[in-house]
């Protein structure tokens, strides 16, 4: 156990974890690894967003990523937590997880794979998209742009519950972030400038709305010169981030394989997995397996949810197997 470990400061009305809430490694302002003076600013950004009305995602763990994000400057972290409600709320995330069917992805995935599966070795979902075959004119005549970035934002919703705590429960320790495989083989300059705009919409609702989610991106089969551009945008991005991204051309095998198990890993990108019906619509982790698995939050509505609580504050909700388990806190 790291010295500065510590029981992660809790707050009764928002904290209801059901899986570890500790930080693997012992980071400044990571749960676990927190000062006092960084816990006295978790207690007053809640206090500051509850003054403005704010009663959602106040737990400690989401107001440390925020924290994390901005630096700890409270003034900062709030500006960004509003400006993330707001965005919510127009975009109807909230629904998004429980209501949105996106039946064309098999012929969507044809064309722009995006998903995720198994987990790393350090028991982080592994987040895989393949770029080289976007085609942005034949995607549209099956699917929208609104609907892709609906499917992005379920996906994100879905990370953070039940993904990453199912996660966590398995490894014994706090999971925040994920494994991102991006394989760019196939992608040319040619074929930037009509993903640009999709690409620019995704990123933002990344960097803006789910902070603190990278773990490790790994750029595979990246093309010829991509090195040299990304030296360049690198100067552009905070050195944490920086560190968090590997660039790899086509010897990208060994260095990945070091980070994800071979079983866990897709054959096409050299590891020894062949999932049914396909890897890439699987779906398979930690998430889907009754002994780690609970039901989501988003999966009960908040009347149903104070409706069986009000009946009996000491219920536990089942999962998805008919288990008994406590809700979970996304």
């Amino acid at each position: 156990m790291a010295a500065t470990e510590q029981k992660l400061p809790t707050d009764p009305k928002y904290d209801q974890y059901d899986f570890p809430t500790t930080a693997p490694e012992p980071q400044s302002g990571h749960p676990g690894h927190t000062s006092p003076e960084q816990d006295a600013k978790v207690h007053q950004l809640r206090v500051m967003l509850e003054q403005q009305g704010y009663t959602d995602r106040l737990d400690t763990l989401t107001l440390l990523r925020f924290l994390r994000a901005r630096k700890f400057d409270v003034e900062a972290a709030k500006t960004m937590f509003v400006e993330c409600e707001k965005w919510r709320k127009e975009f109807g995330t909230n629904d998004l997880p429980r209501t949105f069917d996106y039946k064309e992805k098999p012929d969507v995935f044809k064309f722009y794979p995006q998903y995720y599966h198994k987990v790393d070795k350090d028991g982080r979902p592994v987040y895989i998209e393949k770029m080289g075959k976007i085609d942005l004119n034949a995607m549209y005549k099956i699917t929208t742009g609104e609907r892709m970035l609906q499917n992005l934002v379920t996906e994100y919703e879905k990370l953070s519950d039940p993904r990453l705590p199912a996660c966590s429960r398995k490894s014994g320790k706090l999971l925040e972030t994920c494994c991102s495989i991006m394989d760019l083989k196939g992608v040319g300059v040619t074929s930037i400038p009509s993903v640009y705009g999709y690409v620019r919409q995704a990123t933002d609702i990344s960097q803006n709305y789910y902070p603190e989610r990278l773990g490790k991106l790994y750029l595979i089969n990246a093309p010829w010169g991509f090195s040299s551009v990304f030296s360049v945008v690198k100067g552009f991005l905070d050195p944490v981030t920086v560190n968090k991204i590997h660039v790899l051309g086509s010897g990208y095998k060994s260095e990945l394989l070091a980070q994800v198990p071979a079983e866990n890993l897709p054959v096409e990108f050299g590891g020894t997995c062949q999932c049914e019906g396909g890897c890439e619509l699987s779906d398979q982790g930690p998430w889907k397996e009754a002994e780690w698995a609970r039901t989501p939050a988003w999966a009960t509505t908040k009347a149903d949810a104070d409706a069986v609580t009000n009946e009996d504050p000491g219920y536990e909700k089942k999962d998805a197997e008919g288990q008994e388990g406590v809700q979970a806190s996304a």
